[in-house]
């Protein structure tokens, strides 16, 4: 008696079916898709997944993760209907992904990788950091920087100020906002800025009120929110006891880092909770290291409690050099990717994004870190048939 696949079609003619369409694959050839300008049509409009005769006789094969509402509307409202429908990308590659690389960066490359980056779409592009060069030599060129991009229009460019000097040093260059960090652990404070935690908000509340003088927006950032390099696990409530004290000294902005990437939707959930609890979740930001591969779930659920920030690096570049073994932040062009599936706004160009994480990657010798850019750039196939 003949057997079925799918109770339609016999097993003997699935399986022919499923042998040519492998045997077809196998022999696609990749082509270069900048080439061929492929690579500026990877925006909205690019389909999920189709073929398409060009005129030598080629089927050339699209792959998006656009967001189709007809296929996937039945479910959306259940368990997506949480999601916000913008999400605004602060790019933190310039700053926080080349102070970990081990050369330093020429400052026009640097200058031309935030233009890059804007020209993407991007609203905000942490730059650099005033810091001592003796701590963090790859930005000792900060007001050089700084001084570089004054004429850019189209996004904002905040830069990190550890202290009143730092801070006065970044307005003197020209900086329009300011960012402090501070941490939810004690050891990896006295690690990172050699205070505790009480001392770093002493530190901090002078930094905003100086701000405050100046009308000059401060971000607050929050590291080591899940687990520390020293201590472990981080309990949340130590995280929402930072970010209200952050929140109420006057920060716009608060973002909630996993410095060490070690987090999972099941510990980043609670800890999201409690400090939603402290501070309204409209000035909360979310920003993962990637180090266990868990950076783009634990951005779902943040998205799900209805956190409507992200911070990403481009090409995923970066880490910690205070955090022995947290690799890189996730990658920018992997997070628009997946919003772009969920129907989220971002007003990004992806193709541009990409070629800015290029940009960047061929001058440090080696390939993006981005694995959606890197399947993007195989994305257009061909085979005679």
């Amino acid at each position: 008696m003949a057997r079925f696949y799918n109770g339609r079609t016999p097993l003997k003619e699935y399986a022919r079916e499923v042998f040519v369409w492998s045997r077809q694959s196998k022999s696609m050839s990749q082509v270069d898709i900048t080439r061929n300008g492929g690579l500026g049509m990877l925006g909205r409009n690019y389909r999920i997944m189709g073929y398409e005769r060009d005129a030598g006789n080629h089927f050339r094969c699209h792959y998006s993760s656009q967001f189709d509402d007809k296929q996937v509307g039945k479910f959306t409202n259940k368990v997506l209907g949480n999601i916000p429908e913008y999400v605004k990308i602060v790019e933190v590659g310039p700053r926080d992904g080349l102070q970990n690389e081990k050369h330093i960066i020429p400052t026009a490359i640097k200058v031309e990788l935030i233009k890059k980056l804007v020209s993407s779409g991007l609203p905000v592009v942490e730059t650099t950091s005033f810091v001592s060069p003796k701590w963090v030599p790859q930005l000792a060129d900060a007001k050089d920087v700084v001084e570089a991009i004054r004429d850019v229009e189209g996004a904002r460019f905040p830069v990190l100020t550890p202290n009143l000097k730092g801070f006065e040093a970044a307005v003197a260059a020209g900086a329009k906002e300011v960012a402090i960090f501070a941490s939810a652990s004690d050891s990896f404070s006295n690690s990172n800025i050699n205070c505790s935690i009480k001392d770093s908000l002493v530190r901090y509340r002078d930094v905003t009120l100086a701000a405050k003088k100046l009308t000059i927006p401060v971000r607050g950032y929050i590291s080591c929110v899940v687990g520390c390099p020293m201590e472990g696990k981080v309990p949340p409530s130590q995280v929402a006891y930072v970010a209200k004290e952050l929140y109420e000294m006057g920060c716009s902005e608060i973002s909630l880092g996993d410095t060490i990437g070690v987090g999972t939707p099941g510990t980043v959930i609670p800890m999201l909770e409690a400090v939603i609890e402290a501070v309204p979740r409209e000035k909360l930001a979310v920003h993962f290291h990637d180090t266990y591969g868990q950076a783009l779930s634990n951005i779902l659920v943040s998205l799900q409690v209805g956190i409507a920030t992200v911070d990403s690096s481009v090409s995923g570049l970066g880490g910690c050099p205070y955090a022995k073994g947290a690799t890189g932040n996730v990658a920018t062009e992997d997070v628009v990717y997946m919003l772009n599936g969920l129907g989220v706004k971002t007003n990004v160009d992806l193709g541009k994004l990409i070629l800015a994480g290029e940009f960047i990657s061929n001058h440090l010798g080696r390939p993006s870190g981005s694995r959606a850019a890197t399947a993007l750039r195989k994305v257009t196939c061909t085979s005679k048939l």
